[in-house]
């Protein structure tokens, strides 16, 4: 298993993990261990030290009723990535991942009862179409791999759209998100990694020729990895899942082009006109949102969410609120 090819949130914690693979250190889930407590850590200086932003206080049984889901969920989608890392290439399991735009529409729908201006799924279309295009070729089957990473797919849409449920209807914030969601993801992850990881983790801390220098690389991916999940946040709280999701299918044809235009790196006619129609579609999508978000005052509001009235309470009361 090539160690630590984690965190697999559309990739971004893929980026972290290059120098701690280098030091073979191959323990996963410990690294996303260090990772939540390393957000942890910063969410409460943030918040408890430095004062940048008031804490939200919240009920014990708000916070697993409402938190600690979507903490589990990030979990899970953590667990499945490895899997499927360990089975399929990246290029196979980002083709299966361009998905997520399209599977967090269809769940809004199906589950939550969220309806979309159809300009919404036709944007979709070129949006995964693209991606696909620029990853068929480099298709390389496996059955168990295939399957950890559709339902990594799913986890990944039901996590954001959890995240914004919370950021958008009940009063929440994305530093006081990572604040309560670090410590369950750490707890929740705590038992396995010490079970399938522990003895190896120790031998590698005993047998390590340059240990202080590999801690330090190791812990400041921690550190990294507290800025991605507080942009993560930042991005749905700012917009919506869909728009987080559609975002990460950009970040690749991006980073496609990028390859090509600055380092020269070759790509085939099949990934250049991938990354096109990509492009075209997150250009499309990008103005039907604005088109629709400009809508006059008495035109029906699109998407548009029915809430219960339970769906309408705040996660903290007013008098919670307050409180720092």
């Amino acid at each position: 298993m090539v160690g630590l090819q984690c965190h697999c949130y559309h990739h971004e914690q893929m980026d972290l993990s290059v120098s701690a693979e280098k030091l073979e250190f191959k323990f996963p889930l410990t690294v996303s261990c260090i990772h939540f407590i390393a957000s942890a850590i910063g969410a409460y200086l943030v918040i408890k030290v430095l004062k940048l932003k008031p804490l939200i206080q919240v009920d014990p049984e708000d916070r697993w009723r409402r938190i600690f889901p979507m903490s589990f969920i990030f979990c899970i989608n953590i667990v499945l990535g490895n899997v499927s890392l360990r089975y399929i290439p990246v290029s196979f399991m980002q083709t299966i991942k361009s998905f997520t735009p399209a599977t967090t529409v269809i769940l809004q729908w199906l589950i939550w009862k969220k309806h979309f201006d159809w300009r919404i799924w036709a944007a979709l279309i070129p949006i995964v179409g693209g991606i696909l295009l620029s990853s068929v070729t480099e298709l390389s089957f496996n059955m168990l791999g295939f399957c950890a990473a559709l339902f990594g797919c799913i986890a990944t849409s039901t996590k954001t759209i959890l995240a914004e449920s919370l950021l958008h209807g009940y009063k929440f914030d994305s530093i006081n998100t990572v604040y309560y969601m670090a410590p369950f993801a750490t707890m929740i992850l705590a038992g396995p990694a010490m079970v399938l990881e522990g003895p190896g983790v120790t031998d590698w801390l005993l047998t390590c020729p340059s240990l202080f220098s590999s801690l330090v690389i190791i812990f400041g991916s921690g550190v990294l990895a507290f800025c991605l999940n507080f942009s993560i946040f930042y991005v749905i709280h700012s917009t919506t899942a869909v728009t987080f999701n559609v975002a990460g299918n950009l970040k690749v044809a991006v980073a496609f082009t990028c390859s090509w235009l600055i380092f020269r790196n070759p790509i085939s006619v099949m990934n250049a006109i991938g990354c096109g129609v990509t492009l075209v579609g997150c250009t499309f999508y990008g103005y039907v949102r604005q088109m629709l978000s400009n809508q006059t005052p008495g035109a029906p509001a699109l998407p548009h969410t029915p809430r219960s009235k339970t769906e309408l309470l705040p996660l903290v009361s007013d008098k919670l609120d307050s409180k720092v």
